[in-house]
Order: structure tokens, then C-alpha cells, then sequence
């Protein structure tokens, strides 16, 4: 949709261009809920520990640190729900995990308080969903947004606005009560995370556009950072991208930009010093670049934007951590729930933006357009919760011609490219401690940290039947 809007210089009404910031919003506030309680936390949270903890030592730890659901018979509810599944021999969602690994370090009451506000973000997350639906259909592939705007105008009235006000509320009320607490809660057992899992360089696209001038007048903003040099960050230019396909699984060939690119399947044995992927290598002007909330808080931070510098100094300063401990698993896991609230607070004045244009009787939602005959070229760029997404289109007599998506899993799980120089979740994991190989828990710290979706970037599909393959690894 960005891509065409950028080659055929369309420009959206402001009611189209705020709903789709207050969708993307509401998709980083689930999307980083889910990521941190459901995907990530269990890295660091001992779920069977729990199980010991006493439920009035764990009531106290709650009230001190959070606003969220508490008390004694509260916690001890929780813990029998977790002993009866332990019992049944089945832990159902906490299931085929390292439990009583000697990695693991949170006492059993902090264990316990992070299991039950497990399942309050399950609960809550589903809530979150909802936003989605009012002004976009459904969650998460929206129905409401087209080339040149939106088409939910029928939806911008006081009750459904209502809606997404009230459950923006909860979310956020949510993040800052029960998240970011049990975030700096657990980040103060495992300081030493602050030095294990970094990268090198970093990338934005930037995201939530508060006018029609890109990229200077986005929200969370676009940039480069090289060598982990803040102080010379820059504007990233896409025309500054190339994909190899050196240590791929395609035909060889040289590295090309996405307009000129290419995806020629060639599959082989799997020889890492050879091709041993499906990921192409994107780089940015030959180096391989991590994308994601580190990425987006660190060129925020470089930028001195107003509402990243003093949340991201306080942080630093409430763990009792140096600023090298951003360039890190721990780092990457804080960032994540920084830039929640950040987003998150914006919102509200997106919201009362909205009402305000339709106060003055401003409902305009869509820009008519034409496609005009002959070559053009788009870009599409922005950031979604993963990290710095892509699209590039070619058309051509009124026809694509040529499209190429550059998501973030791709930048983050890349192989290495032709020079040897390895992809950032490569890099991060180098020099990982590791305390028992046949139970890895620390090496999947930092990978999960990067939120990695190998569906996003590779799907496998039969030509001839159209049918996607599901593919189970025992």
C-alpha cells in the first residue's frame, strides 16, 4: 500500500493517515505483550519454581513493585492451577521448556507473581485485539486499508472511537502497571545479560508519520547507526540497500537492490561454509544491520528524541547499568517495553487528534488516484513491531513488474553474505556462556529476544497446487 502511495505520490487525507498510526499502535501494544509475557519472559521466569513460593511473601513483592491483580489467595489460586497441571503430567502452555535450569535465578515469589501476570496478559492481549477490529475488520491482517487511505469513515463516530479509546486505556493502563515493572524486575537478576548478545549496526525505517513529510516529520524516526556509533547516525536512504545471495539457497548471482531483485530457488546440502539458508543477506551499504525495538530506541536516543532520552537515561540509571548495556540480549528486551509506553502515550493525543477533525465536520478518509501508463517505482517503507519492514514495487504499462519485501526476520536471521560477515543474530550469539549444550536456555535468550519469524520471510508453496506446506521438525 506504501509502496504504490510512494510511486504514484499520493498523498492521504490526515483521517487516514491517524487511524492507520492508532492500528499500528494498538498492533506494537499486543504485539510487544504478547512477545515479552508469552514468547520471551519464560526464558528468564522459572514456571515450576513457583510451585515453592510462599503466596503472602509473593503478594507483598507484587504490591510493592505493580498495580496489577494481588493478594494472598490470589497468588495461591494461581499456584494451584500450576500444581494441577504439573499432576496431569501435561504443563499444556508451559510445556518442553528447561525448568530447574541452573541458568534461572528469580526467586520462587518473583517466579509465581511473573506466572500469574502470564496469564492477566493472555487475557488482556486478546482485549487488545479488539482495536484491530473497530476501525479494521479484524486482527491482524486489517480489512480497512486501501491505496490512497482508508475505508472505515463509517467507523469514525463518538461509540466506536469510545471502544478504542477504552480498550487503548486498559492496555496501556496494563503496560505501565504490570509490564514495565515485571520487566525491570526480572532485567535485575540478569544485569549481566547487559553484556552478552550484542550487534554491531543498526536500522530504522522509522514509523507513525504526523504529516505527509517522510521521514522528517515521523513519530519514532528513521536512521543508521554504524559500529554502534551514536553521535554519527544518519538518515537511512533505502536506494542504500542490496541483497546477497552468496550463502543462500538461490541461484548465484551479484548483490541487488529490491527493485532490480530476484528469487531464483536453488536448494543444496546444507554446508554452512557454503549456502545454508533460504534468508537472503540484505546489508546496508555492504553491512549487515539488526532491526527491531533496539534498533528503533537507539536511533531515537541518537536523535535526542524528547520521549526516548530520559525514559532510556532513568532505566539505565534505575538498573544501576552503563550505556554499553543497550548493545545487548538485555538491552533488546528493555527496548522493547520503552518504546510500548512511548507509543503507547502517543496514542492518546492521535485519538484526540481524530476527534477533533471530525468535530470541524472533517471525514475525508480516501484520495482518489489513477494509475498512469509507463515505468514508476515505489518504496514502502515503515516499522513494524519485528523490526524495519520493506516493500518495493516496479510496475510497469499499469502491471507489477517486479515486487520485493525486505521484512525484519530477514535483516536479523540472515546468513552470511560473500565477505564472510555474519547476519546480527549470528553475531549476537558469539561468545554465548552456555551452561549445559544438551539445554541451551541462554542461546535461546537472544534469540528470542530478536522476536525471530522464519514465516515471515520464506514461505514454501507448490506452483502447481497452490498449496502451502506445513513442515514439522521432531
Amino acid at each position: 500500500m506504501r509502496a504504490v502511495e510512494n510511486a504514484l505520490q499520493i498523498k492521504i487525507p490526515d483521517n487516514a493517515r491517524i487511524v492507520r498510526n492508532l492500528l499500528q499502535g494498538a498492533q506494537f501494544q499486543q504485539d510487544h505483550l504478547v512477545h515479552f509475557y508469552h514468547l520471551h519472559a519464560l526464558d528468564w521466569v522459572d514456571i515450576v519454581s513457583a510451585l515453592k513460593a510462599d503466596p503472602a511473601k509473593t503478594a507483598v513483592l507484587s504490591d510493592n513493585l505493580s498495580n496489577a491483580p494481588g493478594g494472598t489467595g490470589y497468588f495461591k489460586g494461581v499456584q494451584q492451577r500450576l500444581q494441577t497441571f504439573v499432576d496431569s503430567g501435561q504443563l499444556g502452555p508451559f510445556n518442553n521448556a528447561y525448568w530447574g535450569h541452573s541458568a534461572y535465578r528469580l526467586p520462587p515469589e518473583a517466579n509465581l507473581m511473573a506466572a500469574a501476570h502470564y496469564i492477566e496478559a493472555l487475557r488482556l492481549q486478546a482485549k487488545a485485539a479488539r482495536m484491530h477490529a473497530i476501525f479494521g475488520g479484524k486482527n491482524p491482517h486489517l480489512q480497512s486499508l486501501v491505496v490512497g487511505g482508508i475505508t472505515c469513515v463509517a467507523d469514525l463516530t463518538p461509540d466506536r472511537i469510545g471502544q478504542f479509546l477504552f480498550v487503548w486505556k486498559e492496555t496501556q493502563d496494563f503496560i505501565k502497571d504490570v509490564y514495565i515493572p515485571d520487566l525491570l524486575a526480572v532485567a535485575s537478576f540478569y544485569k549481566d545479560w547487559g553484556g552478552i548478545g550484542g550487534t554491531t549496526n543498526f536500522l530504522a525505517w522509522g514509523e507513525f508519520p504526523l504529516s505527509d513529510r517522510e521521514p522528517e516529520d515521523l513519530f519514532m524516526p528513521r536512521g543508521v547507526i554504524m559500529k554502534r556509533d551514536l553521535k554519527g547516525i544518519k538518515v537511512a536512504n533505502q536506494k542504500d540497500v542490496a541483497e546477497h545471495v552468496a550463502r543462500s539457497w538461490y541461484e548465484t548471482g551479484s548483490p541487488k537492490h529490491p527493485w532490480e531483485g530476484e528469487t531464483k530457488p536453488q536448494h543444496g546440502d546444507y554446508k554452512t561454509e557454503s549456502k545454508y539458508s533460504w534468508f537472503k543477506s540484505p546489508r546496508y551499504n555492504g553491512e549487515p544491520c539488526e532491526v527491531g525495538p533496539l534498533a528503533r530506541v537507539l536511533v531515537a536516543y541518537a536523535w535526542d528524541k524528547k520521549e526516548i532520552k530520559p525514559l532510556v537515561d532513568g532505566t539505565l540509571k534505575k538498573l544501576g547499568v552503563p550505556m554499553e548495556a543497550l548493545f545487548s540480549t538485555l538491552g533488546r528486551t528493555a527496548a522493547r517495553g520503552l518504546e510500548t509506553i512511548v507509543i503507547g502515550d502517543a496514542m492518546e493525543g492521535w485519538i484526540n487528534d481524530l476527534v477533533e477533525h471530525i468535530k470541524k465536520g472533517d471525514l475525508k478518509t480516501y484520495q482518489h488516484w489513477e494509475m498512469p501508463e509507463g515505468m514508476i517505482v515505489g518504496a514502502g517503507l515503515n516499522d513494524v513491531p519485528r523490526g524495519s519492514l520493506g516493500h518495493w514495487i516496479k510496475i510497469k504499462d499499469k502491471k507489477i513488474e517486479n515486487y520485493q519485501m525486505v521484512v525484519p526476520s530477514t535483516w536479523n536471521l540472515c546468513p552470511r553474505d560473500e565477505k564472510g560477515k555474519m547476519g546480527p543474530v549470528e553475531e549476537a550469539l558469539i561468545g554465548t556462556p552456555v551452561a549445559d549444550p544438551q539445554k541451551p536456555l541462554e542461546i535461546l535468550r537472544t534469540v528470542h529476544s530478536f522476536d525471530p519469524c522464519i514465516a515471515c520471510g520464506v514461505h514454501v508453496i507448490d506452483p502447481d497446487s497452490n498449496q502451502v506446506y506445513k513442515v514439522k521438525a521432531i
